[in-house]
């Protein structure tokens, strides 16, 4: 069984998405269009995305209309998205809409990510929900060199010292990589 990592990009002050749920910011920092291999984890056989997450990526790269800019990210690793609204689904892609909480969907995540890891994309109040379960392995922060005035905070609960253990900090381009285990 593989690890469950919350895996986002962050501002300098801790929003991950502006106050237009945007993440335009992010791309306009050099190398955040396309970020570097390290910046991504690279194990995650399943994706696990809020709602408003998902509708930003299937508005800001149209994929209803070209599908074909689903798989440039997502590939054809299932994407559970935990959601109270029926939302479309781009063709082909493997896409399993879910309600309710973390744990009610927990084993069929597991199951659907086999021996590789979870990537909670975002947002932050899901990846508490992860949190707060007791579900989290890692905390991996690609902390960009901006900073916003509001919007979607990265996690918003609070989480003492206690239970983070830095494993690594490291820098790639304009970006730092934190990386904590939780316990």
């Amino acid at each position: 069984m593989g690890k469950i990592v919350f895996d986002t990009a962050t501002s300098l002050n801790g929003w991950i998405a502006d106050e237009r749920n945007s993440l335009d910011w992010l791309f306009a920092v050099d190398g955040g269009e396309q970020p570097d291999e390290g910046l991504m984890p690279s194990n995650a056989t399943v994706l696990v995305e809020g709602s408003t997450t998902y509708e930003w990526v299937l508005e800001h790269d149209d994929v209803l209309a070209h599908p074909e800019e689903w798989q440039d990210f997502h590939g054809s690793r299932p994407v559970f998205v935990f959601t109270t609204r029926d939302l479309p689904v781009p063709d082909g892609a493997d896409v399993r809409l879910v309600s309710g909480r973390v744990t009610d969907h927990i084993d069929d995540i597991r199951a659907a990510a086999g021996d590789g890891d979870i990537w909670v994309v975002g947002g932050g109040d899901l990846a508490g929900q992860f949190l707060d379960a007791g579900l989290l392995d890692e905390i991996a922060l690609s902390v960009a060199p901006v900073a916003l005035t509001g919007g979607a905070p990265l996690l918003p609960r609070r989480l003492e010292s206690d239970r983070l253990r830095l494993l690594s900090a490291t820098a790639h381009g304009q970006f730092a990589r934190l990386v904590y285990a939780v316990s």
